[in-house]
């Protein structure tokens, strides 16, 4: 399996005395999307957290690349090659989005302006508003800033929580499709998704949660398919 990137074998974690992960285990191989879903309180978010090193596991292990990473902190997991876009407060509203890219790459030691000039031809709604504040922007446009901010570190792995999370639904398919526009960047992607079936629509593969738990695993179009999986987490 030398094309898994990250791997979380039988981890427990939780805050507190609470427990919320329970053995869980799962794993995102080079280039490809996949998508948590499961209802409020499943533990999807928390299992980001214990990746980037915001909860550490009780139990199990977290391995990027094949190095064991459980406890550790995210500005070192940014330098190994790890990106974080949380649900909320994801971009800095009183700095221009010039000066967000360009706290994003701050731990770099080259290339600032290269990857900054890439990330605005790639995202042109950028472009336009450099000097504008970040606070301006629409929740797409935000969510857009905040992939990109992500992105300064050319991470070979980006975790996602929520990206749709209180965006009209107008603006939720433009959301995904730059989902999609930073995969195809070469950036692996895990990412946590309230409206599961657009979030499983373009993964590859997914994993539904449940207490904590693991309860079915399978390529995204054979999850959508499922009629158990339908019923029970998909609204069909």
């Amino acid at each position: 399996m030398s094309d898994r990137v990250l791997e979380v074998d039988s981890v427990d974690a939780g805050y507190g005395d609470v427990q919320v992960l329970d053995d869980l285990s799962m794993h995102l191989q080079s280039e490809e999307i996949v998508c948590l879903v499961g209802p409020n309180g499943a533990g999807k978010s928390t299992v980001l957290k214990t990746v980037f090193g915001l909860l550490t596991p009780w139990e199990g292990s977290v391995r990027f690349r094949g190095e064991e990473i459980s406890g550790a902190e995210p500005p070192d997991l940014v330098r190994k090659g790890m990106g974080y876009v949380p649900q909320v407060d994801n971009v800095f509203g009183s700095m221009t989005i010039d000066e967000n890219l360009r706290m994003g790459g701050v731990s770099r030691e080259s290339g600032l302006e290269e990857t900054m000039d890439e990330l605005y031809d790639r995202f042109d709604i950028l472009d336009d508003k450099r000097r504008a504040k970040a606070s301006t922007l629409s929740g797409g446009q935000r969510q857009v800033l905040a992939f990109a901010r992500a992105l300064m570190t050319e991470p070979d792995v980006l975790l996602i929580d929520e990206p749709s999370a209180g965006l009209a639904p107008n603006i939720v398919q433009d959301v995904f499709q730059n989902v999609q526009t930073v995969n195809e960047l070469g950036t692996a992607i895990l990412m946590v998704e309230q409206n599961a079936v657009e979030g499983l629509d373009i993964s590859d593969r997914g994993y539904v949660l449940d207490q904590g738990t693991v309860r079915f695993e399978d390529d995204a179009d054979a999850l959508l398919d499922n009629p158990e999986v339908g019923q029970l987490y998909l609204g069909g």
